[in-house]
């Protein structure tokens, strides 16, 4: 900014050549000067000013707008907001391979005190005591009055409970929104779901979190956001699974069992159609863990243990396949290889013995047929520990199943510490290694399907998904034909089941003793089968947990008599569910002539 000199020179100069007074010029540039500065301030007051109406203008069309949203919206109470990351309450469905509900969600309300806006401390802690008998009247009033500012009184409530405690019309009983975790079909399937419970909650909403099962596995994937609320699809089928719960039921009560377990297994694809564990219990109302204060000394006594994925067990005779499916993968026999049966077979201080004597020697077929101990203890021999180790742990014995289940770790298969040459012998019959029903039905499926290993889930797949081979396609179907065999006439006669070619093997396996040895009449009966044998789809264990039946004036435990019955009424109604139609073959009258007209 350029300023005018308030006494220019040259003007000056002129001004005394004219005899003026300088100073008059002087006091003429002051005043301009103060005139131009009185305008400017003016401009920039203005301006200012302007700014400051425009500023009010929309301050105050703000303010009225929002007025009038409040004027018409429902009144509401201010709701405290909590800082932290915000709580997820929804929560996927679960269903099964045909889209059937499993586990869904159910809007509901949750019941709370906010203490210091109560009227009437003592009718609200009366009349909520007749609503919800399992609650105290002087506990709640003792609350009530107390230092306590919030209560949660339940965390679920129904819509009759709900309209019977707003009738109480005590401001400070106050509702929040809430999902439940709802197993619509009870306790069908209730080991594979699990049951799930609340984690951290408000007074809005609350997590659903899983605490066992599949709900408890697949938590992340149920609770993902941006699933947006894809269903998680199992494997298992609904009827199938209803269906051989209340066969198994049946079976266990009629054979006086104290549990049972079975396992459905497509060979093709691992799949799980059913798995079900006896004692069970609804995850609706989900019961607590056993202690020693209850006086449970064994888990496995409670409803909540899964005998077919935690239930690791001595098997029996159903182990006697595998050492002579592998007897014949290397090349050592085949199905009519003669097998030395004289006994008892002495190693040491121990004795094998059959339950029958069944002369000098059997085919390697009769040897499964009639369950020879001693015959598979001399195939065994012949394979080796370190052979048959190896074996086995491509059937997966030697690890936990894979199976999707937080449980699955826990049933590790129970391994001599020295897999040494006894060990091999009776191993080879089904004792000495301990394992589950479900790894006995994924060895099964591996064994019996073309002979390529296949991984237990409960997660439905599109079609086969065949592993690593482990046996040839003709010691495949050598198998098969023995196990069908041993349905024909051998120690599973009552599996038969018309139109589905069933085959199978029995295992009959006492009880270990917790102080060592074994319980004399305390057994574990197994029966092992797949159908059809000629074209195998399914694999099926059935297991009896201390079997015990009368039959032709003789108390029976062994599975032939126990396992296989139930079984064969298992596979009688699962199939037609499972879409498969009975082949039977029909008989060609005789002595009549078929002609047309």
């Amino acid at each position: 900014m350029i300023r005018t000199p308030l006494r220019p020179l040259a003007r000056i100069l002129k001004a005394r050549d004219q005899g003026q007074n300088p100073d008059a010029i002087e006091a003429e540039n002051i005043r301009l000067r103060h005139e131009d500065d009185r305008d400017r301030d003016r401009t920039r007051a203005e301006g200012r000013l302007l700014v400051m109406g425009i500023a009010f203008f929309c301050a105050f069309v703000v303010i009225g707008a929002r007025m009038g949203t409040l004027a018409g919206s429902v009144p509401e109470e201010p709701t405290a907001q909590a800082s932290g990351s915000p709580i997820v309450g929804q929560r996927a469905d679960i269903i099964d391979r045909n889209g059937r509900v499993l586990a869904t969600n159910l809007d509901t309300h949750s019941l709370y005190a906010q203490i210091p806006d109560m009227i009437d401390p003592q009718k609200a802690a009366t009349d909520l005591a007749a609503i919800f008998p399992e609650l105290d009247a002087e506990e709640l009033l003792e609350d009530f009055t107390g230092q306590r500012r919030f209560l949660w009184i339940r965390r679920e409530i129904s819509p009759e409970q709900m309209q019977a405690v707003h009738d109480i019309g005590d401001p400070g009983l106050l509702f929040g929104p809430r999902e439940m975790r709802l197993y619509p079909n009870g306790s069908v399937a209730a080991h594979i779901l699990g049951g799930a419970t609340y984690g951290r909650e408000g007074v809005n909403s609350a997590e659903v979190v899983g605490v066992a099962g599949v709900e408890k596995y697949f938590d992340d994937f149920l609770r993902d956001p941006a699933n947006e609320g894809a269903p998680l699809e199992l494997s298992i089928d609904l009827t199938v699974q209803a269906a051989s719960e209340r066969v198994l039921q049946g079976g266990m009560m009629l054979m006086s069992a104290k549990g049972a377990s079975s396992v459905l297994m497509d060979v093709h694809t691992g799949e799980i159609v059913s798995m079900v564990s006896l004692p069970d219990f609804d995850p609706n109302n989900r019961p607590r863990v056993l202690t020693a204060a209850d006086g449970a000394g064994d888990q496995s006594d409670s409803p909540l243990f899964n005998r077919a994925v935690q239930g690791v067990y001595e098997l029996g005779s159903v182990f006697k396949i595998f050492a002579t499916a592998q007897g014949m993968e290397l090349g050592l026999i085949n199905a009519n290889t003669m097998i030395n049966t004289r006994g008892p077979l002495e190693w040491g201080r121990f004795r094998i013995r059959d339950f029958h004597d069944y002369g000098a020697e059997l085919t390697a077929t009769d040897v499964i047929v009639k369950s020879s101990n001693i015959g598979t203890a001399r195939i065994a021999m012949m394979i080796g520990a370190e052979r048959q180790r190896d074996f086995l742990e491509a059937l997966g014995f030697l690890e936990a199943t894979p199976v999707e289940m937080v449980e699955a770790p826990t049933g590790r298969p129970l391994l001599p510490p020295n897999w040494s040459e006894i060990s091999t012998m009776t191993i080879s019959y089904g004792h000495g290694l301990s394992s589950s029903p479900v790894h006995l039905a994924t060895a099964y499926s591996s064994l019996l399907n073309g002979g390529y290993r296949v991984e237990p889930t409960l997660i439905r797949q599109d079609g086969p998904q065949h592993g690593e081979r482990i046996v040839s396609e003709s010691v495949s179907a050598a198998a098969r034909n023995m196990l069908r065999a041993v349905v024909d006439r051998g120690t599973a006669s009552f599996g038969d089941v018309a139109g589905y070619e069933v085959g199978g093997k029995t295992g009959t396996a006492d009880k270990p003793r917790p102080s060592g040895g074994y319980y004399d009449d305390r057994t574990i009966a197994t029966f092992a089968s797949v159908f059809p044998a000629s074209d195998p789809q399914y694999v099926l264990i059935v297991t009896l947990d201390e079997p015990s039946v009368d039959a032709l004036g003789e108390e029976r435990r062994t599975a032939g008599w126990t396992a296989v019955p139930v079984a064969a009424e298992m596979i009688r109604r699962v199939a037609p569910l499972l879409g498969m139609r009975p082949d039977v073959e029909t008989s060609t009258p005789t002595g009549v002539t078929l002609t047309s007209n």
